[in-house]
């Protein structure tokens, strides 16, 4: 029988996106809302964050990091 791993290696799992304007992490797959804003696709935690985005994306992106 296997042992379960305990080890700091990276685990795999679904790729996370990060809510420009809150900073939580969202899958993709299952975000309240996305927004696409100069070619570049945005994901949501919630639908009040899609719309501060929308209202001012530069003044969210300043600083943003896509993944976590």
């Amino acid at each position: 029988m296997p042992l379960p791993f305990f080890g700091k290696g990276k685990q795999e799992g679904p790729a996370m996106a990060k809510d420009p304007v809150c900073g939580m992490k969202v899958d993709p797959k299952k975000a309240a809302a996305s927004y696409e804003y100069k070619g570049q696709t945005y994901y949501f935690c919630a639908p009040g964050c899609k719309r501060a985005f929308e209202k001012e994306p530069e003044r969210y992106l300043a600083g943003y990091q896509m993944n976590m």
